[in-house]
């Protein structure tokens, strides 16, 4: 197939070739709910189950290949957002493995640890911090930037009001799968870890489709993301930094070694064999220049995305939340507008019924902040 990038740009109909349900007459405008997925990536599961499909670790050649193929999904996943094999633990969702994360904490935080939780994000970064709060009686703080529709952005300076002493956990989102801004990462992570033994948790799940992810660069404690978002399958990945590791008790079984991988601590042999091998083919996607190809992504959303804010933007009965900019600094394509004197539902219905445009109404699981708004 022909290079995505050409000159610097994206090839629309190269990128086009490599998704097959882009022949469909449907345009998919959906992607706060996902993302379709690489015809390779599709290759690749048919051929793991037709010629690999036993359990990992055997001796024989058809079991050694196997075991090939995984450990070459897991390098994949590891160098697609810059850490190595044994900082990540692959899981079925985002949700399942920050779950996982709040119980292998449940003993790890001091009877007077303070989580404060962002009321922006997806529930899969919320829920489980307030059932360990509520189990633990630990301090639950909730971090809400304005409730101005244009300024619902969080930053170190609307988070260093929250921190104290006792802060063991922030967590918060990259980009709202709702909103699309993108939060500074970088100086919040600054902010957090002024307070000795503060961690930082960020789900990455709607900001990984469209920007490059580098965990080391952020300085974040934990990144998580799933990669049906991101042209694959649905399993996802957590990233945990070694010093972070250290406050995570193992829920795995006794005679799991070595006990303090983070695979055999929160992985509880959820990883998927046939969608783990799938992972190199996203890593092939990107070419041998994914800066490039990121820079590329971002460029072309930019354009897309000023046609549809720079109509939105003009009408008096339309309310764009958060960055109202298109500039792909300060936003992704991901877009939420309210027409004045017409519910949510009744704008998509008509859009279903005049066109093939594919858009969605709701709460994404954003049902917190949508409620709030």
């Amino acid at each position: 197939m022909a290079d995505v990038v050409v000159d610097g740009c994206l090839n629309v109909d190269a990128v086009r070739s490599h998704f097959p349900a882009l022949k469909q007459n449907q345009i998919f405008l959906d992607n706060a709910g996902g993302s379709q997925i690489l015809s390779d990536a599709i290759n690749s599961i048919r051929t793991y189950l037709e010629e690999t499909n036993v359990q990992l670790g055997a001796s024989y050649h058809v079991g050694q290949k196997a075991t090939e193929k995984y450990n070459e999904g897991l390098k994949a996943a590891a160098e697609f957002m810059n850490a190595s094999v044994d900082e990540i633990v692959i899981g079925p969702s985002t949700t399942q493995l920050f779950s996982n994360l709040s119980q292998a904490f449940a003993l790890s935080f001091p009877d007077d640890a303070e989580i404060i939780c962002s009321s922006i994000d997806h529930e899969a970064n919320i829920s489980s911090w307030v059932r360990l709060a509520k189990v633990r009686n630990f301090t639950l703080k909730w971090w809400t930037p304005s409730s101005e529709p244009g300024d619902l952005k969080l930053t170190a300076e609307n988070l260093r009001p929250l921190m104290s002493a006792n802060t063991k956990l922030v967590t918060c989102t990259h980009s709202s799968n709702i909103l699309g801004t993108i939060h500074d990462i970088k100086s919040i992570a600054d902010e957090v870890h002024k307070t000795p033994g503060a961690m930082l948790c960020v789900d990455g799940v709607a900001y990984a489709p469209h920007r490059e992810v580098d965990v080391k660069a952020l300085d974040v404690d934990f990144y998580s993301f799933s990669w049906y978002k991101v042209y694959g399958p649905h399993i996802s990945v957590l990233y945990g930094s070694q010093t972070a590791q250290q406050n995570v008790t193992s829920l795995g079984h006794y005679f799991h070694t070595p006990a303090d991988t983070l695979p055999t601590k929160l992985g509880l042999a959820a990883a998927s064999y046939e969608l783990v091998g799938t992972l190199p083919s996203i890593l092939s996607y990107f070419g041998p220049d994914r800066k490039k190809t990121w820079s590329a992504i971002a460029a072309h959303e930019q354009r897309l995305q000023g046609i549809l804010l720079d109509y939105l933007n003009e009408r008096d009965d339309v309310v764009v939340y958060s960055e109202r900019s298109a500039d792909s600094e300060l936003r992704l394509p991901v877009i939420s507008f309210s027409v004045k004197g017409k519910s949510s539902r009744d704008v998509v219905e008509e859009v279903d019924a005049t066109s093939d445009f594919g858009i969605r109404w709701g709460h994404f699981y954003s049902k917190r902040m949508v409620d709030d708004l």
